[in-house]
């Protein structure tokens, strides 16, 4: 991971995840990598965001309150295919099988096409199924719940494949082109990550110069899902620098690629802890002739491309995960209560029922945001750029809880694989295939820490915008008068109204039970905002080192936003059938009363914490001055 492009390009970082293999050739300075960040990021907010407002002290139920339930013609239009898929993921795949043999068996590939599943969101007009947004995740759902390798097949296919940056910035003659192949079941991949460039975009090697009317690619990218198996990819490339203003503007420009176009070459097929049937590998273009009309969107609008197709397209890691809850929570519920030990059911012993009340309770929350995400994303009208980065953020590294919850509670049968306790008459439950295959989502379109650096990056850009000419270097001497007076006009009425507010009962009295849970909320918020600015003023541009401080900022957001995401979706439940929502209360009460002690412990983190002292001794560990601990191995080659 590299973070030096500072909190001004902290954006561009999720669009990578993985440390890069080695130096790019081309090296690429600071303030180069902070432009090309800044220049892809979306600059206004024109739509309203209910994290937003958390990290600026408001409380916005009303965006997400009543919970937003799906459109009834859109469930009646979604139920054949996802009562077929359903029962082809029941009848027609063999997952164990899937992993053993590191292949998608074709006639599997082929039953997804003939359902469509390849086509979800692609209108009806190009040959599509033409389904909404939570239609789409309800199929990725049942896939995930079933096997991780055809969940990232179908989905780097549809979120960040060639569908979803067609359907957004793809011109009509593209779309009519590319659209029905893709609904038939042409595989799309995206390729963006290099050797040598992972987080910091603004060092790619891959480039592409206008020949007349042709664009020649050359280049090589890495860690490409879906390419050893796709027929069309979405890539990014450098394309000539422009000048504006009288500086130099960096390019890079999205280009709809075929495979079978002579120069394109599958050079490796990269294998992983887990998902062993996932298409990742190595593509290398040499002298690729690229149409001029098969640039996305325009010349230089890459990475701005790929930022919004992210938006939307990350929310299938969050409901994979709340997948994987579901199906932990089951096996976990089955075990405990199957197996006996000490003369009782393990799920009667302390230690094992507290594990599965948390599962419980951590799974309705993570599926009250990764619903409410796919709602907002489905209805339009919010800007979701920082909930969706939250729900894939959050939900991960719960999922991620989850599972090894699930593992120690199945003990030595949770650690051995499904084939080897079948092989010896037991029931062949996967939970050791469910951690690998889980893992990489952790690291999947944006590990949790270039997560927590893109939220961080959005919660101060108001700050930023009111008082940056304060705070940020290389400001003239009027640009810093102009901020100071701007900020004094600001903060002189913005900062007392954070101290201030009605937080207290009866407030929020429609949750019933979880109206105190609601309540904390609001009055967390505004502390949020308060150690927002705090933290701003404490640290002032050196704020962009302290990355352990932003990280508890972040989380502490992710907890409001869950806690509020879960409080709206247990009322919902509620009005729907009282008994399942009585249940559901339960549920949340107990996630919430978690959730407050964690938000606790993150803001008694910002003052009494020991960043500093780890800091140091990091860099001495890296300086080589610790080598003695590392004694006694046998070492490995350099």
């Amino acid at each position: 991971m590299r973070a030096d492009g500072g909190l001004n390009g902290l954006k561009i970082l999720h669009l990578e995840s993985m440390a890069t293999l080695a130096e790019p050739k081309r090296q690429v300075s600071a303030e180069e990598a902070r432009e090309v960040a800044e220049a892809a990021r979306e600059e206004q907010w024109t739509s309203p965001s209910f994290v937003r407002e958390l990290f600026l002290g408001s409380l916005r139920m009303d965006l997400i309150h009543p919970y937003p339930e799906q459109d009834p013609d859109e469930v009646a239009r979604a139920k054949p295919f996802l009562d077929k898929l359903e029962r082809f993921l029941r009848e027609d795949v063999d997952s164990d099988r899937i992993d053993r043999e590191g292949e998608i068996p074709e006639a599997v590939i082929q039953g997804l096409r003939d359902l469509g599943a390849f086509g979800i969101k692609i209108p009806r007009e190009y040959g599509g199924l033409g389904l909404s947004q939570l239609s789409y995740m309800k199929a990725i759902e049942l896939v995930s719940s079933v096997d991780g390798s055809l969940t990232a097949l179908l989905s780097a296919h549809q979120s960040i494949g060639v569908p979803q940056p067609l359907k957004m910035f793809g011109s009509e003659a593209q779309k009519k082109k590319y659209f029905p192949r893709l609904a038939k079941g042409a595989i799309s991949a995206f390729a963006l990550t290099e050797h040598g460039v992972g987080s910091d975009p603004a060092a790619m090697e891959t480039t592409a110069i206008l020949d007349d009317d042709v664009w020649v690619l050359n280049g090589e990218k890495l860690w490409c899902t879906n390419g050893t198996k796709a027929e069309l990819l979405v890539v990014m490339a450098r394309t000539p620098s422009k000048m504006i203003n009288g500086k130099e503007k960096k390019q890079i420009t999205a280009f709809i690629v075929e495979m079978d176009w002579p120069g394109v070459e599958v050079v490796h097929r990269c294998h992983f802890m887990g998902l062993k049937a996932l298409y990742n590998g190595v593509i290398r273009f040499t002298n690729v002739r690229v149409p001029k009309e098969n640039v996305l969107w325009g010349e230089g609008k890459g990475l701005k491309l790929a930022l919004v197709t992210l938006n939307t397209g990350r929310l299938t890691l969050p409901i994979s995960s709340v997948a994987a809850g579901k199906r932990c929570l089951e096996v976990s519920r089955r075990w405990a209560a199957e197996r006996v030990q000490w003369g009782r059911p393990i799920g009667q012993h302390d230690a094992i029922a507290q594990k599965l009340g948390t599962m419980a309770a951590n799974t309705l929350a993570m599926e009250a945001v990764a619903e409410l995400c796919g709602a907002m994303a489905e209805r339009g009208g919010y800007d979701i750029r920082l909930e969706a980065a939250i729900a894939k953020l959050y939900n991960s590294e719960a999922g991620w809880r989850i599972i090894d919850d699930t593992v120690q509670i199945r003990g030595g049968r949770g650690y051995e694989t499904a084939d080897s306790l079948r092989a010896r008459g037991e029931a062949p439950v996967p939970v050791e295939r469910i951690m690998r295959d889980f893992r990489i989502n952790l690291i999947f379109e944006g590990s949790s820490e270039i997560m927590h650096l893109f939220i961080a990056r959005e919660a101060v850009d108001k700050h930023l915008q009111v008082a940056g000419d304060v705070v940020m270097p290389g400001k003239t001497t009027q640009q810093r008068l102009a901020g100071l007076a701007r900020s004094a006009a600001f903060y002189g009425w913005w900062y007392p109204t954070r101290w201030l507010g009605w937080s207290l009962w009866p407030r929020y009295g429609e949750f019933g039970r979880l109206a105190k849970h609601v309540r904390f909320v609001e009055r967390s918020c505004r502390r949020l905002a308060r150690g927002v600015f705090h933290s701003m003023i404490r640290f002032g541009p050196k704020l962009e080192l302290r990355q352990s401080v932003l990280f508890r900022l972040v989380d502490v957001a992710a907890e409001l936003f869950a806690m509020a995401a879960t409080c709206s979706r247990a009322q919902r439940l509620y009005e729907r059938d009282r008994t399942t929502g009585a249940r559901a209360a339960k549920l949340a009460d107990l996630f919430c009363r978690q959730a407050r002690r964690r938000v606790r412990s993150e803001f008694n983190g910002l003052r009494r914490n020991e960043d500093v002292p780890t800091y140091k001794l990091a860099q001495e560990i890296l300086a080589g001055e610790h080598r003695w601990l590392e004694r006694d191995i046998v070492e490995l080659p350099e």
